[in-house]
């Protein structure tokens, strides 16, 4: 199941389950994934962007990812 979402800065998404492994179903660039994840994303997934080189990402809310 779908716990983390991360956006990079070069476009492309990272998807972590609860147990923070990789789901490479779900990774590619944010246009082609985006639909996939909002859908299949449970209400508790937390989403962030990771831009301009910061040491963390950024929390953002599910309706402005």
């Amino acid at each position: 199941m779908i716990r983390t979402v991360i956006i990079l800065q070069n476009g492309m998404v990272m998807v972590f389950d609860g147990e923070g492994e990789q789901m490479p179903e779900y990774q590619g660039q944010y246009e082609r994934m985006r639909e996939d994840i909002l859908s299949d994303a449970p209400p508790e997934a937390v989403f962030a962007c990771w831009f301009n080189g910061n040491a963390e990402p950024d929390m953002i809310l599910r309706e402005g990812w």
